[in-house]
């Protein structure tokens, strides 16, 4: 079966119910929320049927099938060995961040460390777990990496753990394997555990080595825990199924404290989804080289028609960095490109303050919602730029 083009978008704003096209007036192009303009693989569909049709759609205790079927899916993706014993069920990849914190951050005097820009959420993730939020930006002047020797000061200084995004969202980049490394030694010399959201691996855009951080982790001695899922390679967010493994024995045993309800609150349709998912990659297959055409045909876009905005071109995912601090748009350019404009982005300063003059935009859409999306951008810089004029004219 091949793969089918995104659905036009009056089809979506009629068929959909999810807040991409509820949240925003039907004049307004939405390119914020992570979720695909794309359906879903049609052996996920079959599954999702045949479970419906035979009213299975109870509770969870454990991943079951869904174990092996990850751990399958990472040794042929990452030459990655997971022992399925180590595997365990999450409502979905930000609940499985937050409850593996719980285990090793203490209630009182917590610290963990994050690295903006960084996916919003995890600012209320660590919060919920009443820790404190320790910022090391990311280096943007080597390619948006890790600021390897600020993580090694801030370990030093005590911290508990930390928040790995693996690849990294906003900016699309995959970690290389030798910061990678540094960042296992560093995490092992002072006892740190890292968490790592991995879920938008599975979408590394071809040329690019995806390093899972679990086994650099346990070759250096570090403590490690993997949260993923198929929710962003295969537009399942809505499913409600992660899995949260560990790297380690240490950690092995740490999560065998995970809550009991955190499986029974994860989705048995999720987990038929999911592992359906990991069986069938043609599909992400197909997702991935329209992603990767659609970046290419924003970087043509952008250059003809809106030259003063650069985009932090990714190398997994189908979420963009794109730079307006070139532009008259200031610090947070998502305002006026939504109230101007009418097309909807994630705003930069959301993600911490080195997102100031930055937007997130996503680009799991049809192309032509691409070559909308800019038209929209070059207006507002014009109807900005004409703003601007007017008091100088007069």
């Amino acid at each position: 079966m091949t793969f089918e083009p995104a659905l036009p978008l009056d089809e979506l704003r009629r068929t959909r119910s999810s807040i991409k096209w509820r949240r925003f007036d039907e004049d307004v192009l939405p390119m914020s929320v992570a979720e695909m303009d794309w359906g879903i693989a049609p052996e996920i569909t079959a599954v999702l049927t045949d479970a419906l049709a035979k009213g299975d759609t109870g509770y969870l205790d454990n991943p079951g099938p869904l174990a092996p079927a990850f751990a399958d899916f990472a040794l042929t993706s990452w030459g990655w060995l997971v022992d399925p014993g180590w595997v365990h069920l999450a409502t979905d990849v930000t609940v499985g961040v937050v409850e593996a914190l719980r285990l090793e951050v203490p209630r009182t005097g917590g610290r963990v460390v994050i690295t903006p820009p960084v996916y919003n959420p995890f600012y209320e993730m660590v919060g919920e777990t009443g820790a404190e939020i320790v910022e090391v930006p990311l280096d943007e002047a080597s390619g948006w990496s890790l600021d390897l020797a600020g993580l090694e000061a801030a370990f030093a200084s005590g911290v508990d753990a930390m928040v790995l995004c693996h690849p990294q969202n906003p900016t699309g980049r995959v970690h290389s394997r030798a910061a990678l490394e540094e960042l296992a030694r560093i995490a092992a010399a002072h006892d740190v555990l890292i968490v790592s959201d991995e879920v938008h691996a599975p979408l590394t855009h071809p040329g690019t080595e995806f390093a899972p951080f679990a086994p650099i982790a346990a070759a250096a001695g570090a403590r490690s825990a993997t949260v993923t899922s198929a929710s962003k390679g295969w537009n399942l967010a809505g499913a409600k199924c992660a899995v949260v493994v560990a790297a380690d024995s240490r950690t092995a045993a740490q999560l065998q404290g995970l809550p009991e309800e955190l499986a029974a609150r994860t989705s048995i349709l999720g987990l038929h989804a999911n592992i359906a998912a990991f069986a069938n990659p043609y599909w992400r297959d197909a997702a991935v080289r329209q992603i990767v055409a659609n970046t290419r045909l924003l970087e043509r876009e952008l250059a003809a028609h809106a030259p003063s905005v650069r985009l932090v071109r990714p190398n997994a995912g189908y979420l963009v960095w794109l730079d307006f601090r070139d532009t008259a748009l200031g610090d947070d350019p998502a305002t006026p490109l939504r109230e101007l404009g009418r097309v909807a982005f994630n705003a930069g300063p959301s993600f911490g303050a080195p997102g100031r003059g930055f937007v997130r935009a996503n680009l799991a859409c049809d192309p032509s919602t691409v070559v909308e999306a800019v038209a929209r951008i070059a207006r507002t810089l014009e109807l900005v730029a004409e703003e601007s004029a007017a008091p100088a004219a007069r």
